[in-house]
């Protein structure tokens, strides 16, 4: 299909995906089909494991089951388009469906991050105030805290979308990437866009960059009193920190390559776009069943639903 001319309004994108040979997009089709059906699979076990096992009924295994939701949503929202696109090298997309593709993508991810920062605050609350955890750390206040993040999510996608709807579209309709996002599409954008991106760039790359730099300090505040003390569970606590830490960089810096600059086009724009969207979904729950495991609940708690499944 080709682009349409540049007075033509657009009315659907045409996402080039990727221009490789049909064996290795056959390829790539298999590998990333593997990683969606691996995604579902660690994450749906922690879901149903904390869900159903009340030894599991903790904040931090409350967070985990939400930050498992997360990622099975965030990777079924990019996924099927990825693998749709493998399949035919160019896939057409109404205006319509790509603005609510974005706004659950970003959805869904800003929901991601704030949570991210809500496990980060957990953590540090386990460590600084062990003796008032529990009282600090009730039903209310998770649960408050998991409708936090959803809420700052929807308001982050709904700030981008209402950027987007009344911005002139006239072309090429061609998207350089495997799905919708903001920085293609603001580059067939009839008029300048400066003050778009800035306040889209403010709304998107400036908070990522901004709780990284707050996850990164606390982290730090938790690592030294964890060094300083001397007490039972202290091993368990730095593995847990440091797989939070692994957690949060592998789902913030992609973020940040995308967002943070002006919308520009890089060469690794869409490597970026399938790590952030893909393989940090899938990266998620290993990282932190590695640090779970390290502690008998959760493996005690895995083989226990199975013998029930079984």
């Amino acid at each position: 299909m080709e682009p349409q001319n540049v007075t033509s309004p657009v009315m659907e994108f045409v996402l080039l995906s990727f221009n490789h040979s049909l064996k290795i997009q056959q390829f790539l089709f298999t590998v990333f089909f593997t990683v969606y059906l691996m995604t579902w699979l660690g994450n749906i076990t922690i879901l149903i494991t904390v869900i159903t096992d009340f030894h599991l009924n903790t904040p931090m295994y409350f967070f985990l089951a939400y930050l498992a939701f997360t990622d099975i949503t965030k990777s079924s929202v990019s996924t099927p388009i990825l693998l749709s696109g493998l399949v035919s090298q160019h896939k057409t997309v109404p205006l319509k469906e790509c603005i609510l593709h974005m706004f659950f993508l970003h959805f869904v991810g800003g929901a991601q991050v704030f949570l991210l920062a809500v496990i980060a605050a957990d953590q540090y609350v386990a460590i600084h105030k062990p003796l008032q955890y529990v009282t600090i750390m009730n039903c209310e206040v998770c649960l408050g805290l998991v409708a936090g993040s959803w809420a700052g999510g929807f308001i982050h996608s709904a700030t981008q979308i209402a950027l987007l709807l009344p911005l002139p579209y006239c072309g090429p309709n061609t998207l350089d990437n495997f799905h919708c996002d903001v920085p293609q599409v603001l580059k067939v954008v009839c008029i300048d866009t400066y003050l778009t991106e800035l306040l889209m760039t403010s709304n998107g790359g400036l908070i990522l960059t901004v709780i990284l730099v707050f996850l990164l300090l606390s982290y730090a505040a938790i690592l030294v009193k964890i060094r300083r003390q001397v007490a039972e569970g202290k091993h368990k606590a730095l593995s847990t920190c440091v797989a939070q830490i692994m957690a949060i960089s592998i789902t913030f810096i992609p973020g940040i390559f995308i967002y943070a600059p002006p919308f520009k086009t890089f060469e690794l724009d869409k490597v970026a776009s399938i790590f952030f969207t893909v393989l940090v979904p899938v990266l998620n729950p290993w990282r932190y069943t590695e640090m779970t495991l390290r502690n008998t609940e959760m493996i005690k708690a895995i083989r226990r639903l199975v013998s029930r499944v079984l």
